[in-house]
């Protein structure tokens, strides 16, 4: 363990953690009732045999932010690999489009593209990141032909390592992402221990705005979505959700 470097990171986490948390807050304090329901399947929530307000409310919410956070979370994440590459190698924020990161590692010019986890492309994100490796390289070689560079798909979590590479670049997951970026083997475990600064004390206060968006939500669901004896009017739910949108109609000018 380089204790240097992680009392680094530390501090860095430190200064930079609230950032994550007011981001999550803001989050929740952005939506409404009416989203959250457009956003979700609602025949899956009738499936599960879901029959309280509370019960639809909770379940909307928790699959909402959970997919929010770990968006938010991923972001920030990415900002502590550029600094450990920063204080490491000298790493610094690329110019180029899509490009994160580029440094110099015994010989080599590497650029990198942070991710927060293996699976966050499709076909056509992953083709634009490609192309986006390729013009990094060849700007880069119109002055320095002669340092050979790599192409990084970097990823913050997991082992989806599988040999991965083709004719652009190659993807480093979790251990091999962290050992890369600062030369330190075990820094994928060692960092775990900083990212839990003040968390208690943080999601207290999460979780305090989180309980009154759900009991907001509640007496609103209730409100709008179920009927006089109480029952979840799923039919109106469908359709909000589902329907074909009738366009508004527009108001004739008067001459």
């Amino acid at each position: 363990m380089n204790q240097e470097l992680i009392n680094s990171i530390a501090d860095y986490v430190e200064k930079n953690i609230g950032e994550f948390h007011k981001a999550r807050i803001t989050k929740l304090q952005s939506i409404n009732l009416k989203e959250l329901l457009s956003r979700k399947n609602p025949y899956m929530y009738k499936a599960k045999n879901i029959v309280t307000a509370g019960q639809m409310v909770e379940s909307l919410a928790s699959a909402y932010m959970s997919s929010a956070e770990e968006s938010i979370f991923g972001n920030w994440m990415e900002g502590i690999a550029s600094f450990v590459a920063e204080k490491v190698y000298a790493g610094h924020k690329s110019a180029a489009e899509g490009i994160d990161l580029e440094f110099d590692k015994e010989g080599v010019h590497y650029f990198v593209s942070v991710k927060s986890g293996p699976s966050w492309s499709n076909s056509t994100s992953m083709k634009k990141q490609k192309e986006q490796f390729v013009k990094a390289v060849r700007v880069f070689n119109t002055s320095r032909k002669t340092v050979p560079t790599k192409c990084i798909e970097g990823c913050c979590y997991g082992n989806d390592n599988k040999g991965y590479a083709d004719s652009t670049h190659e993807k480093y997951c979790g251990e091999k992402f962290w050992t890369l970026i600062s030369g330190e083997p075990t820094l994928f475990v060692d960092i775990v221990e900083p990212l839990g600064f003040k968390a208690k004390e943080k999601n207290e206060e999460y979780y305090q705005e989180y309980g009154r968006m759900i009991n907001k939500f509640t007496q609103e669901f209730i409100t709008e979505y179920c009927d006089e004896e109480g029952n979840i009017n799923w039919d109106k739910i469908v359709r909000m959700n589902a329907a074909i949108k009738k366009p508004k109609e527009r108001k004739q000018k008067t001459i």
